[in-house]
This record gives C-alpha cells, structure tokens and sequence, in this order.
C-alpha cells in the first residue's frame, strides 16, 4: 500500500485557515439572517466590534491573568521537576505519590479554587497557587516517565566508565526525557491560563476571569466571547513559547529533521 504524500506547508496553512474563515462566513449569516438571535450568540463582527471597544480594560485584565498563570506555570514546573527526581531516585517515593497524583487529577479545578479563596484570601497568591496544582501533574508524569525510558545499557555503560550520578542524569536521562519533558510543557502551559481564569471567576478584583464574570452578569456576550478568544490566543501564545524553548533545548531534534528534509 502506497504511502500517503506528506502535505506541503503551504496547504497545512491554509486548510485550517479556509476552515475557519468558512465557519465564520456561516456564522455571521445565520445570525443576520435571523436564525441564531443575536442575543444568544452574537455575530463575529460585533465580537470584533467588543474587543475593539474594550482593548484597553482587556488588556489590563490580561496582562493580570498571564503574570499569574506565568508564576503558576513556573512554580508547577519547579515542583514537577523536584518530585520527578525523587521518584526516579527513590523508589519507594514513586510507588507512594504515583497513585496519589493520579487521584488528585480526579479532582475538579473549579471544586479547589474556592478552597484556595478562602484559605488564602482574594489576591493572587491563590491564583498562583491553583495554576502550580493544575500543571504540577503533567510535567511531573512527563519527565518520570522520561527518566524511566532510559535505555538500561546505556546507564550500564556510563557507569563502568566510572561516570558519576550527576553525569548519568545530565547526558543520559535529562536527554532521553527532554521530548516527553516539552509534550507535557506543552499541556500545563494551556492549564495555565486556563486554572489562572477559573480562580479569578471565584475571587479578586482584575483578571480576565473576573472580567468574564462582569460582562456575564451584564448579558453582554460580545464581549464574553471577546474575552474567549483573548484567553485562547494567550494560551496559544504560551504554548508557542514552549515550542521555541524545545527547539533551543533540543538542537539534535532540529538537526534530524534537516537531515530528513534533504
């Protein structure tokens, strides 16, 4: 069976680009048109016309919303990064947190922020905090599992040559765990606003959740929806920063993929 051609960049572009501007077109007629009341979901130009209008505030409630979900993301890679150790060092470490931190993703974001609210007051101190929780997991699971695909021989090899356990872990492992290290980056950075947002809904006085809640109490779902597609730019945003962060952190991967291309 003959292979499937790989898509040029041009087309990987401008497909989901024609998809979008499609379902915009559809969108707008059938609320000119009257088949979607324009109260219920509002039509692409007057969500444009909502951002145009209230760019300054958005942009003030965003600038809050990233520092926290940056400081968040921070911390929740720091920890991460800490207890991956540990449980590749210790294993009786992993074999008591494993299963712990797996419980602990069943437990709904919006059920802790008000916990963090009301233990930590309405600043944004548990904003941060319920950002570290929620990207905590992935990075932490992430970079275990990296460390445990190590290949056996290798660290065999390392270690007749004498190698210390510093020099194992810096051009054995970290390597090894670096791609799974960047996928899991990847879906924290997303988590990130998202977790940052979700507290702001609960408690505060700026934010971009705290602004949703606003216009929401308002009816004005322009603008709700104008507040949507800022937090979903921010989140791509962050994850594109992850992905520049893995091209600078991973050149042999950049390399294969030039020698692939010739």
């Amino acid at each position: 069976m003959a292979s499937r051609p790989e898509p040029s960049r041009a087309r990987r572009v401008l497909a989901p680009l024609v998809a979008v501007v499609a379902l915009l077109v559809i969108w707008e007629a059938l609320v000119d048109v009257g088949v979607i009341p324009s109260f219920m979901l509002p039509a692409p130009s007057q969500v444009v016309m909502a951002l145009a209008e209230d760019a300054p505030l958005l942009l003030e409630h965003s600038l809050v919303t990233l520092g926290e979900a940056a400081a968040g993301l921070a911390g929740g890679v720091a920890l991460g990064f800490a207890f991956a150790l540990l449980m590749d060092r210790f294993e009786t470490f992993y074999l008591a947190f494993e299963p712990l931190m797996t419980i602990s993703q069943t437990i709904p974001t919006i059920a802790i922020a008000p916990l963090l609210v009301l233990w930590l007051g309405y600043g944004a101190l548990p904003k941060v905090v319920l950002v570290i929780v929620t990207t905590f997991f992935p990075v932490t699971v992430s970079l275990a599992s990296g460390f445990r695909s190590v290949d056996p021989d290798v660290v065999d090899l390392m270690r007749t040559m004498n190698a210390s356990r510093w020099q194992i872990f810096r051009y054995a492992k970290l390597p090894a765990a670096a791609d799974q290290f960047f996928s899991g980056l990847k879906i924290s950075a997303t988590y990130a606003i998202v977790g940052a947002v979700i507290a702001e809904w609960l408690g505060g006085s700026v934010g971009l959740g705290v602004y949703m809640t606003r216009v929401r109490k308002s009816f004005s779902y322009d603008r709700l929806f104008a507040s949507i597609i800022i937090i979903s730019i921010l989140s791509l945003g962050l994850m594109k920063l992850v992905e520049l962060a893995q091209r600078a952190g991973m050149p042999w991967k950049r390399a294969e993929r030039n020698k692939n291309e010739r």
